[in-house]
């Protein structure tokens, strides 16, 4: 079983179930509300979990009663939180999630507590991989960079101003289309495998700017895509790191993450490693 340790965020998620989403200004009314655990943090450290490894998760969260909330699947999944704080006077970080039939979403967050992580909760790693997001400070991506020295896996979401140096050290970037497109030439520093998601279109893995694999999700009845990219970085994270194939390692992460779509809200929905290989 592989150890990795996941560095990123813990959000309370509020979602509504809409008819359609709302343009700017408008005004959608008739939702169905949940709530369910979150944060992309969060969310891989449980999928990669729940995919075979044995997952550590460095994160903040508040003092609230939502902090609970955020941390009851991750506890119940098995997931060693010894290294996730609780900031006095903080809040859990909350996301705002709009969801349509069709599955796709808006999302909003209010980071909260995330924003308290520090440099100094990553100086000392040890596992087999880690990985990483940008929605805590950048400057603790940077730090566990240069600090680890193991699998390193980077998933820049949402976009942001990263420093090269993560780009070249990272053994694996992960981002979707748009990302991609946010990034743009940036990404040609990146010394090791890419992985470029196009939600239910052909996913990529380049090496070098050359592409080296291809895969395509399974069709699914798609319900919430809350989750679906944090799957595919985890699983294809795991996959990796237990030594698959670059193909067929994409192969998996596609399955996991179209697999993730098929329930209500980011951690329910989060496939077991039977339930994905059913799909392939």
């Amino acid at each position: 079983m592989s150890s990795i340790v996941v560095v990123g965020s813990v959000n309370d998620d509020i979602v509504a179930s809409v008819s359609r989403l709302p343009a700017p200004g408008e005004t959608v009314t008739g939702a169905e509300l949940g709530r369910f655990p979150g944060g992309k943090g969060a969310n891989q450290a449980l999928a990669a979990q729940r995919l075979g490894a044995d997952v550590s998760l460095i994160a903040c969260v508040g003092d609230d009663a939502a902090a609970d909330e955020a941390l009851a699947l991750l506890r119940r999944g098995g997931v060693d939180l010894s290294k996730c704080r609780r900031i006095e006077g903080a809040t859990t970080g909350t996301a705002l999630i709009a969801v349509a039939p069709s599955g796709e979403n808006h999302i909003i967050v209010a980071p909260g507590a995330n924003r308290m992580l520090t440099p100094d909760d990553v100086e000392a790693i040890h596992a087999d991989a880690l990985i990483c997001q940008l929605e805590v400070p950048v400057p603790v991506v940077v730090e566990a960079a240069r600090a680890f020295r193991g699998f390193f896996c980077v998933n820049l979401a949402p976009a942001a101003e990263i420093d090269v140096e993560v780009l070249q050290r990272a053994d694996l970037v992960v981002v979707n289309e748009t990302e991609s497109n946010w990034y743009g030439g940036s990404l040609k520093a990146c010394t090791g495998l890419v992985a470029t998601t196009h939600g239910a279109g052909i996913a990529t893995l380049a090496r070098d700017g050359q592409l080296i694999a291809e895969a395509k999700p399974p069709s699914v009845q798609a319900v919430d895509t809350t989750g679906a990219g944090d799957t595919f970085t985890a699983a294809l994270a795991v996959s990796l790191v237990e030594g698959q194939e670059p193909e067929q390692a994409l192969r998996y992460a596609c399955a996991a993450g179209a697999v993730a779509t098929m329930k209500m809200g980011a951690q329910p929905s989060l496939p077991d490693r039977d339930s994905v290989l059913k799909w392939l």
